[in-house]
């Protein structure tokens, strides 16, 4: 069930970390690879891994942000980046865990990334910074820039649509308090302009079957010699 009209969450990270506590099994069940049908995300997967490679000469670590049931983790494993997982739900970095247990899954928050500055090669958030409010958003992508090495990529994924924020009370018939905020290609170019980092490739696919919403992709780098 959804409002449309509601107010976001007096706590959006403590809501957000609930409400995935909650779906958790349900959620997992459902996407054990969420990527097995997107031909573009896998695409995109690719080049992104190409690209931290060639900038990192194969050192630098890479963290896939709000990394859920750990399947896009297990993907960027296999085309031979050194990456670990990041998510802000106990329950979902359990399941990750289980699921994948070669890897690494820690939890936390992309609003204050537990990670050193300048020590990543390439930061990852497929369909997470979704329910980042517009107010902290661009602290968000302050925090991808600071973690970032001189040339390090980011690889976003998210709805694409204008100015709508959906307030989610159920999902898998369960009781939640979820927040979803979708925005334009344009404006997320924008917030990663403002935080330091350059665009490199954007990507739009535009709704398929009973979707409601386009699929819209950012990759962008850090320039070198930036601080």
């Amino acid at each position: 069930m959804t409002d449309p009209n509601a107010d976001p969450a007096a706590d959006f990270i403590e809501s957000t970390r609930s409400s995935y506590d909650t779906i958790a099994p349900a959620y997992s069940a459902e996407h054990p690879d969420g990527l097995g049908e997107g031909p573009v995300e896998a695409g995109l997967l690719t080049a992104f891994a190409e690209l931290v490679r060639t900038a990192a000469a194969g050192e630098a670590q890479v963290a896939d942000i709000g990394s859920g049931p750990g399947y896009v983790t297990a993907r960027l494993n296999a085309l031979g980046l050194r990456v670990f997982g990041i998510d802000l739900s106990p329950h979902m970095v359990a399941l990750a865990r289980e699921a994948h247990p070669q890897l690494r899954f820690e939890v936390g928050s992309m609003t204050s990334l537990d990670v050193p500055a300048e020590t990543l090669g390439g930061v990852i958030a497929l369909y997470s910074t979704i329910h980042i409010p517009d107010a902290d958003l661009p602290g968000v992508f302050a925090e991808f820039h600071r973690v970032l090495r001189p040339g390090g990529y980011v690889l976003l994924a998210f709805q694409a649509s204008e100015g709508e924020h959906i307030h989610m009370t159920e999902r898998y018939g369960l009781d939640i308090a979820l927040d979803y905020y979708f925005r334009t290609p344009a404006e997320i170019a924008t917030y990663l302009t403002e935080a330091g980092l350059s665009l490199y490739a954007q990507a739009l696919v535009e709704p398929q079957g009973q979707q409601k919403w386009g699929r819209a992709f950012a990759l962008a780098h850090k320039p070198t010699g930036s601080a």
